[in-house]
C-alpha cells in the first residue's frame, strides 16, 4: 500500500512511496502532527540519484521493524533537497556544525518547532534502532535538557549562517587566490586534493578566466592538465560523452557512476571555453560529446533537461553501482571480436584483473587511438551493445536553476563550435522554463512531465537562469532574451536582497529556524555568485551602473572564502575576474552573426567580454544605440566601460583592439 509520497512530484519522494514507513511530506501539517502527538520529528533528506540514500532505503525504510518504531514514537519527513534546497541548507548546517562533516541521506532529529537535537548521514539499521530508541527514551524522560540543547543549536546556527560583512575584491586578492590553488594542486595527478576527487569546473573556468586576463602560465598549466585528466580518465564516459560526480581515487580512474546535469553543464562550459581560448581539438571533442549526451540522455520530452542519471542499475531486482558502464576484456571481445577486442582493451586500459570490481574496468582513453575511423566504429558498436544493458534510472524532473546552466553551456558551445542545434536546444530548454516554472510572477523551483512544483525558486534558480538567458542573447542576437533576463535580475533584487544583502530564500518565504546566505561555491554556484554574474553582465549590456554595484557587493560578501578557501569561491573568484576585466563590449551593427567581425570577436577569451550584433540603433539594444555604420559598411565598436574606441571594419583590426 502506498503511503502519503504516491502523489509527490518528486522522483526521489515517489522512491519511497511503497515504503512501509509511514512518510510526511515537508510541511505545516506534518509539524502540526507532532504537536498533537506530542512527537519529535525524524527528518530524513536525499535526492534521486543517491546510492547511500538507496542502501538506507533498502536496509531500513524498507524494513517493517523500523517503520513500526517510526511509527510509534515519530512523526517522519522525507525531503527531496533538490526540491528543497532551503531545508537542505539549514539541517546541513546543523548536521556540519554538530558532526565536523555532512552528505546525504541526511538524518535529523528535530523538536516540532524544528530545532534539532541530533543530526548525521547514513545510518545502517543497528545503529538506527539504536538511535530512534535512545532518542525516544530522551524526548519522555529528559525532554527539558534535550529541547534547552536544541534550542541553543538553533540559535547558534544563525550566527553560523550570517557571513559578515565582506571587502571589495581586487588583483591582490585574485593573485593570493591563484597562488593558493598552487599548493593545493596534485603534480602528479592534476586536480586539487586527494580522493576523492570532485571536478572542480568552477575553479577551472576561473583559471582559465586569470590566464586570459594576466597571461599567468601557471593558471593555464593547472586548468589544462586538470581537464586533460578528467577527459582521458574513468570519471568521463569515453562511450556517450558526459561526467559522472567524482572520482573515488585520486587518479580519476573508477567514479560514483551517478551523472548530474550541474556537473555537466559547468563541464560543458568549461571545455567549450578551454577551446575557445588555445584552439584544443580534445577540448572540442569532450565538449561536443558532452553536449551530444545532454541532449540524447537528459533532454526532457518537453525540451527541458533531466536532472540525473542514477549511480545504480536494477540488474535481477539488485541495486548495482556502475553496473551499465563497466566492461571485461572478454565482453569486449565478445561485442568487437577477438583482433578489435584485444585492441580496444588495451587501449581502454580494460584490464584483466579490472580497475573496478569483479574484474571488470572502467574505460579510459588515456592516449589518443590513432586511428580516429577505427576508434569511432568501435565507440559507437560498444555504445549500442552497452545500450541494450539495464540501464541506470532517470530523474527526470527539471530544476530550474541547473536548466540555467545547461542554457548557458548549451549557448556558449554551440557558438563556439559551429552547432546552432545546440542554441536552439537552449532556447527551447528557456521557452519552457518561463513558460511553466513562472507562475504568477514568481519563479518556481521544479517540474515534471510539464507539470510545476510547489516550491519556490531560491537565489541561484534566478541568477542561473538569467545567466544562460544572457548566454542565450549573446548567442542569437535576439533582444528577447535580454529583455527577459532584466526581468528575472529585478525579481531577484526584490526578494533576495534587502540592506543585509543576498538571501537565499525570498522575504515572504517559509520561515525556517534560520534564513540560509550560502556563500560557498560547492557542486555549483553559490546563490550570490550566480545573482553575481548575471548582474554584471547585464551592467555591461546595457549600462545600468546599479546592477553593478550590486554585482561588486555580492562578490564582496565571498571575501572570506575567496582569501581564506577558494577552492570554494570557484565562480566568485570567475565573476571577479570579468568585473576586474571589463566590462569589454563589442557593439557590431550591419553584420549577421556569422560575419567576419563577429567571428573575431568571438575568438576572443577576454572575461569581461560581452558582444551584441545588429542594426544600428536596434530597439532594446542600448550598446547599439547610436552606433552608424561607416561609409556604409559593418562596423565593430570596442568599448571599456563605454568608453569606445574608433569604429573598425576591418576583421584585423579589430583583433589589434581586442588583443
Amino acid at each position: 500500500m502506498a503511503n502519503r509520497l504516491a502523489d509527490s512530484l518528486s522522483p526521489y519522494l515517489r522512491q519511497h512511496a511503497d515504503n512501509p514507513v509511514d512518510w510526511w511530506e515537508w510541511s505545516d501539517d506534518a509539524f502540526a502532527e507532532a504537536r498533537r502527538r506530542d512527537v519529535p520529528i525524524f527528518l530524513s533528506v536525499g535526492y534521486a540519484a543517491c546510492h547511500w540514500c538507496h542502501v538506507m532505503a533498502h536496509e531500513s525504510f524498507e524494513d517493517e521493524q523500523v517503520a513500526a518504531a517510526l511509527a510509534q514514537g515519530w512523526v517522519s519527513i522525507k525531503v527531496d533537497r533538490e526540491e528543497r534546497p532551503d531545508v537542505d541548507a539549514v539541517y546541513m548546517l546543523a548536521t556540519q556544525a554538530m558532526t565536523g562533516q555532512g552528505g546525504w541521506p541526511m538524518t535529523v532529529l528535530v523538536t516540532p518547532d524544528g530545532e534539532p537535537f541530533f543530526a548525521g548521514t547514513y545510518l545502517p539499521k543497528p545503529q538506527l534502532m539504536q538511535l530512534l530508541d535512545a532518542a525516544g527514551t530522551a524526548w519522555r524522560e529528559d525532554r527539558e535538557r534535550l529541547t534547552a540543547s536544541a534550542t541553543s543549536i538553533a540559535s547558534q546556527l544563525s550566527g553560523i549562517a550570517d557571513p559578515g560583512p565582506g571587502s571589495r575584491i581586487e588583483d591582490e586578492q585574485v593573485a593570493l587566490a591563484v597562488h593558493s590553488l598552487r599548493k593545493t594542486f596534485d603534480d602528479a595527478r592534476a586536480g586539487f586534493g586527494g580522493a576523492p576527487k570532485f571536478p572542480p569546473s568552477m575553479t577551472l573556468e576561473h583559471l582559465l578566466r586569470h590566464h586570459a586576463r594576466t597571461d599567468d602560465a601557471d593558471a593555464l598549466a593547472m586548468a589544462e592538465r586538470t581537464l586533460e585528466a578528467m577527459a582521458r580518465g574513468g570519471i568521463h564516459d569515453q562511450l556517450a560523452g558526459g561526467f559522472a560526480r567524482y572520482s573515488v581515487d585520486a587518479d580519476w580512474v573508477v567514479p560514483h557512476f551517478e551523472k548530474m546535469l550541474y556537473d555537466n553543464a559547468l563541464l560543458l562550459r568549461v571545455y567549450a571555453h578551454w577551446h575557445r581560448q588555445t584552439g584544443s581539438q580534445l577540448a572540442a571533442r569532450v565538449a561536443g560529446s558532452t553536449a551530444d549526451f545532454l541532449l540524447r540522455d537528459l533532454r526532457t520530452a518537453e525540451g527541458g533537461f533531466a536532472s540525473a542519471l542514477d549511480a545504480d542499475t536494477l540488474v535481477d531486482g539488485h541495486s548495482v553501482e556502475g553496473a551499465t558502464y563497466v566492461w571485461t576484456p572478454a565482453q569486449l571481445v565478445e561485442v568487437l571480436g577477438e583482433a578489435d577486442g584485444r585492441r580496444a582493451a588495451e587501449l581502454l586500459e580494460a584490464t584483466p584483473e579490472g580497475t573496478f570490481e569483479h574484474g571488470a574496468s572502467t574505460l579510459q582513453l588515456l592516449r589518443d587511438p590513432g586511428d580516429p575511423a577505427w576508434w569511432e566504429d568501435v565507440r559507437v558498436r560498444l555504445l549500442a551493445a552497452r545500450d541494450s544493458r539495464p540501464q541506470p534510472a532517470l530523474d527526470g524532473k527539471v530544476v530550474t536553476t541547473w536548466n540555467g546552466l545547461a542554457i548557458a553551456a548549451l549557448a556558449d558551445t554551440g557558438v563556439t563550435l559551429g552547432r546552432p542545434e545546440l542554441v536552439e536546444a537552449a532556447s527551447a530548454a528557456a521557452r519552457l522554463v518561463l513558460d511553466t516554472h513562472l507562475v504568477d510572477g514568481r519563479l518556481r523551483r521544479t517540474s515534471l512531465a510539464g507539470r510545476v512544483g510547489e516550491a519556490p525558486a531560491v537565489l541561484d534558480d534566478h541568477g542561473n537562469l538569467a545567466e544562460g538567458l544572457l548566454a542565450l542573447h549573446r548567442a542569437t542576437g535576439d533582444t528577447l532574451w535580454l529583455t527577459r533576463a532584466g526581468e528575472i535580475i529585478e525579481l531577484a533584487r526584490e526578494l533576495f536582497h534587502d540592506e543585509e544583502g543576498w538571501h537565499d530564500t525570498a522575504h515572504d518565504g517559509e520561515a525556517l529556524i534560520t534564513r540560509p546566505r550560502g556563500r560557498t561555491d560547492n557542486a555549483e554556484p553559490a546563490g550570490v555568485s550566480a545573482i553575481a554574474g548575471a548582474l554584471l553582465t547585464h551592467s555591461a549590456l546595457t549600462g545600468d551602473t546599479a546592477h553593478r554595484s550590486l554585482a561588486e557587493e555580492a562578490i564582496a560578501s565571498q571575501s572570506r572564502i575567496i582569501t581564506h578557501d577558494p577552492r570554494f569561491a570557484g565562480w566568485g573568484l570567475a565573476v571577479a575576474e570579468a568585473m576586474l576585466t571589463g566590462p569589454l563590449q563589442v557593439a557590431i551593427v550591419g553584420e549577421g552573426e556569422d560575419g567576419p567581425l563577429r567571428q573575431v570577436a568571438e575568438a576572443s577569451s577576454s572575461p569581461g567580454l560581452v558582444i551584441v550584433t545588429g542594426s544600428p540603433d536596434a530597439p532594446g539594444e542600448p550598446l547599439l544605440a547610436d552606433r552608424p555604420l561607416v561609409d556604409g559598411r559593418a562596423a565593430a565598436y570596442v568599448c571599456r566601460g563605454f568608453v569606445c574606441d574608433r569604429p573598425v571594419t576591418d576583421p584585423e583590426a579589430l583583433a589589434a583592439q581586442l588583443a
